[in-house]
């Protein structure tokens, strides 16, 4: 009796919530590091309380690791595709225009995510990982798919891996925009240009086109943005996984 194989999106829906697991664990990394240095004292965390929190530290990152790996083999994507631009000119430490800051630790009190999409001339290309994170990175590649879990400082928007989540991470709920997240990222975003690639834009939010500037978009909980350069590639929705 023959099984029935998956489909493209069962796989990538697996994926996808795979992915959601190591956000999570990488999360709950975070509140169990900051638990353990408030219970402990900064200074005076040592011992067996020290080794405790690397324990969870470790555990938790072995997870992440393994959900990462869910881009890597999945094989309803592309791999092909590259990144609209690299982090080499990113910004490193200073706030950005005027509300975009960062920290040393994520930032957990308002926590939320937006997710891009860009096409230019009808092939995709990814948003790179650790756009908003400064360097060095802890960055995990066994799983063949990158996954920055750790770097000098957050800012408040930043990418962990390259599906195209944004992160948004702030210490208060100001509403912020794509064209700050570009910012960060120091690439530009005009109504005829995204990053190093110029011509006719079309742009999507939430399956409606967009005709304003793209940089005014906000990045609000879920918002679903596309960018097509040159050929209109219709709107295609960004299924997000559990956990987001």
């Amino acid at each position: 009796m023959t099984q029935n194989k998956p489909s493209n999106a069962d796989r990538r829906r697996i994926a996808q919530e795979k992915i959601a697991a190591q956000r999570k664990a990488e999360a709950s990394r975070q509140r169990n590091v900051t638990i353990a240095m408030v219970v402990g004292g900064v200074v005076l965390l040592a011992g067996a309380g020290y080794a405790a929190v690397l324990g969870i530290h470790s555990i938790n990152h072995k997870t992440a690791v393994a959900a990462a790996s869910a881009q890597a083999t999945d094989p309803s994507i592309d791999k092909s595709t590259s990144i609209l631009a690299s982090t080499a000119d990113q910004s490193t430490g200073g706030t950005v225009d005027g509300v975009v800051g960062s920290n040393e630790m994520e930032n957990l009190n308002y926590h939320i995510h937006s997710h891009l999409t860009i096409y230019i001339n009808g092939v995709q290309k990814n948003l790179p990982y650790g756009v908003g994170i400064i360097p060095p990175y802890t960055l995990d590649t066994s799983s063949g798919s990158p996954f920055v879990s750790g770097g000098s400082a957050y800012y408040y928007l930043h990418t962990h891996d390259e599906t195209g989540i944004i992160h948004i991470e702030s210490p208060n709920s100001h509403i912020y925009t794509l064209g700050n997240f570009f910012d960060v990222w120091k690439q530009p975003l005009t109504t005829g240009q995204v990053g190093p690639d110029k011509g006719t834009l079309t742009v999507y939010v939430d399956g409606k086109v967009f005709t304003g500037n793209p940089a005014t978009i906000t990045l609000t909980n879920h918002k679903d943005i596309q960018l097509d350069i040159g050929t209109n590639v219709p709107f295609k929705s960004f299924t997000w996984p559990q956990g987001y």
